[in-house]
């Protein structure tokens, strides 16, 4: 092998690893959706928990969706996204983290404790189109 073909591999591959070193920023697809009276930013491939809604274990289409997009374009709706769509799997209803109130009389020696757990949803994002 000449020098000319080692330097040609070597520019080859130092090319590659720039490339690589890249695509670890890659941004995947995202959107912003509505669900209920709540907005949302989400990402493809990713678990989510947000407040309970209606919705049953299985997949579920959600079609109001406000922007979507990737690294390259972003579309952004008035109000939404004509033929957007976000695809999502609900993994279940579960509870969240325990909120403790207590209340106090003074000089009543009335003293009450309560604890509250709020329902959640679970749910994967299988797939974003735009």
């Amino acid at each position: 092998m000449s020098i000319l073909n080692i330097y040609l591999i070597i520019l080859v591959i130092s090319s590659i690893i720039q490339m690589l070193k890249l695509n670890k920023k890659y941004m995947s697809k995202f959107a912003i959706i509505k669900l209920g009276s709540s907005q949302y930013n989400i990402e493809e491939g990713k678990t989510y928990e947000v407040p309970k809604f209606i919705a049953e274990n299985g997949k579920m289409n959600i079609s109001e969706v406000l922007a979507a997009g990737d690294e390259n374009s972003i579309k952004i709706g008035k109000p939404s996204v004509e033929k957007a769509n976000v695809e999502i799997e609900i993994l279940g209803v579960e509870k969240g983290e325990k909120v403790t109130t207590r209340i106090y009389k003074a000089k009543s020696r009335y003293r009450r404790t309560r604890g509250f757990r709020k329902q959640i949803v679970k749910f994967k994002v299988l797939s974003i189109s735009y």
